[in-house]
C-alpha cells in the first residue's frame, strides 16, 4: 500500500474558455471541480491504475468536505486531520483556443499547533502500514519548515521508504532525512545544486551530485526532453512520444504515482521509469487535473524508450549547495 501526505490540499476548479480576453466578460464552456493537492493528485493516480492508497493530510470547512466527496466519488481512500479554517481553492483557466493555462493558486489556511500536533501523531501510528509514503506539495501557513524532515524521520524509524517532492525550503530541509527517492524538475534541481542544468549531462551530474546527501534515487524531470533516474549503480532515461498538450497540471504526480507503484513491489528503476514517464505524459493529455486515464496509459507503456545511460556520462561533478543535517 502507498500512502500519500498532502499537507496544503485543494479544491480545484478548472474553468474551461474559447478564447480568454483579458479585462472583458468572459463566458466559460464548462466547469469541473477535482480533489487537489501534488499529494491526492498521486493517490488518485495510483487508484486509477489500480493500486492501493490511502491520502493523509488536513481538511477544512466546506470546501475540504466538497473535497472529499470528490474522493469518495473515485474511490480514493483517505484519513485526514480535520482543521478550523476552511481548505482553499485553486482556479485554472483553461484556454482551448490557446492552449494556454492561468493558475490562481490560494495561500492556504493557517494550522494550528494543536492540529499538527494531532496530524503528527496519525503520522506516527499509520493504519494499515504503507510499503511506501509520498510526501508532496506545498506546506500552508503556521507549519515549521522542518515538517517534512521530521515526517521523513517518523517513516524511516517504521521501515517505511519515503518518496519527497516538494519545492524551496521545505525540499532542502527534507532532504536533510535523507527520503529513498526524490523528483525535482531541471528548475528546482539547478536550485539545490546552485548552477544552470543546460544539457543532458548536466543534469546527470547533478542527479549524481544529488546522491552524495544520501538519497537513494534521484529522478529529475524535464518535461518533452523525458525523465533521468539516477542510482550509486546506474542512470536511467526514459522518454516518450509526443502527445497533444491539454495541461501540464498534475503530469510530475504522475510520473511519482507510476514510479512508487513499481518500486514499492520492488519492480526495476527501468520499469519504474517506464511507468512513471507513460503516465506523466498521459496526464498531459487530458484538461485540467483530470489526470492520467488508465487507458491512454497502456496506449503509451510500449512506446516509452527507456535505457541505461553508460556510466562514464556525465562525469564531471558540480558543487552541491544544500546542507546537511
Amino acid at each position: 500500500m502507498i500512502a500519500t501526505v498532502t499537507l496544503n490540499p485543494s479544491l480545484d476548479e478548472d474553468i474551461l474558455v474559447d478564447g480568454l480576453v483579458l479585462d472583458e466578460a468572459n463566458r466559460w464552456l464548462k466547469l469541473r471541480r477535482y480533489a487537489g493537492g501534488k499529494g491526492i493528485n498521486v493517490s488518485r493516480a495510483i487508484h486509477e491504475q489500480g493500486g492501493v492508497t490511502v491520502a493523509y493530510g488536513f481538511i477544512g470547512g466546506n470546501t475540504g468536505r466538497t473535497l472529499e466527496i470528490l474522493l469518495d466519488e473515485e474511490g480514493v481512500l483517505f484519513s485526514f486531520t480535520p482543521i478550523k479554517e476552511e481548505t482553499r481553492t485553486n482556479v485554472i483557466l483553461s484556454d482551448t483556443r490557446t492552449a494556454q493555462q492561468t493558475r490562481i493558486d490560494a495561500p492556504g489556511p493557517r494550522i494550528s499547533k494543536r492540529e499538527l500536533e494531532r496530524f503528527m501523531k496519525k503520522v506516527r501510528q499509520l493504519r494499515p502500514h504503507p510499503d511506501m509514503l509520498v510526501i508532496a506539495g506545498s506546506v500552508p501557513p503556521g507549519i515549521p519548515t522542518s515538517i517534512y524532515y521530521d515526517v521523513i524521520k517518523e517513516a524511516k524509524e517504521r521501515g517505511i521508504l519515503t518518496i519527497l517532492d516538494s519545492e524551496g525550503q521545505w525540499l532542502t530541509e527534507g532532504i536533510k532525512a535523507k527520503p529513498y527517492l526524490i523528483k525535482p524538475n531541471v528548475h528546482e534541481a539547478e536550485i539545490l545544486v546552485g548552477k544552470k542544468l543546460p544539457t543532458e549531462k548536466a543534469v546527470i551530474d547533478a542527479a549524481r551530485k544529488l546522491l552524495d546527501t544520501g538519497i537513494e534515487i534521484v529522478v529529475i524531470s524535464r518535461g518533452k526532453e523525458g525523465i533521468i533516474a539516477a542510482t550509486k549503480d546506474m542512470v536511467v532515461k526514459a522518454m516518450t512520444p509526443t502527445v497533444k498538450v491539454r495541461s501540464t497540471v498534475g503530469a510530475g504526480d504522475c510520473t511519482i504515482a507510476g514510479l512508487a507503484l513499481k518500486l514499492s513491489c520492488g519492480e526495476s528503476l527501468i520499469e519504474a521509469c517506464r511507468l512513471g514517464a507513460a503516465m506523466g505524459t498521459a496526464a498531459v493529455m487530458t484538461y485540467g487535473t483530470e489526470l492520467c486515464r488508465k487507458t491512454d496509459v497502456e496506449k503509451l507503456l510500449p512506446k516509452v524508450k527507456v535505457w541505461e545511460i553508460p556510466a562514464k556520462a556525465g562525469a564531471n561533478a558540480i558543487p552541491l549547495v544544500i546542507g546537511r543535517g
